[in-house]
């Protein structure tokens, strides 16, 4: 597939890439959303001039989203994994329970 070139500002900084066509869409997304939160925390903090520092903390807040995000994702696995568990035990006690009573 061919490449597409574009270049994006982000922070006030212009970036050339070379993107897939199909994913033109989801980069100028992500870049509107980088430049949103950054002028969210520059406001915030206006103490600081340092584009740096709000690139800094943008990155952390979708970085913590990410790892959200792998949790969240996590969890529905982790709960069909004990679910099965809790299927086999239960299978386990009924013929345990069975063979005991057997034996009486």
């Amino acid at each position: 597939m061919e490449k597409l070139s574009i270049r994006v500002n982000i922070a006030e900084r212009y970036y050339p890439l070379k993107i897939e066509r199909n994913d033109e869409e989801k980069v100028r997304q992500a870049v509107k959303l980088i430049n949103e939160k950054v002028l969210s925390y520059k406001q915030r903090h206006n103490d600081s001039s340092d584009m740096q520092d709000w690139l800094a903390m943008a990155s952390m807040y979708f970085a913590m989203k990410v790892v959200e995000n792998e949790q969240n994702q996590a969890l529905p696995k982790a709960i069909e994994e004990l679910q099965e568990l809790d299927k086999k035990l239960s299978e386990y006690l009924d013929y345990v329970t069975e063979k005991t009573s057997d034996t009486l």
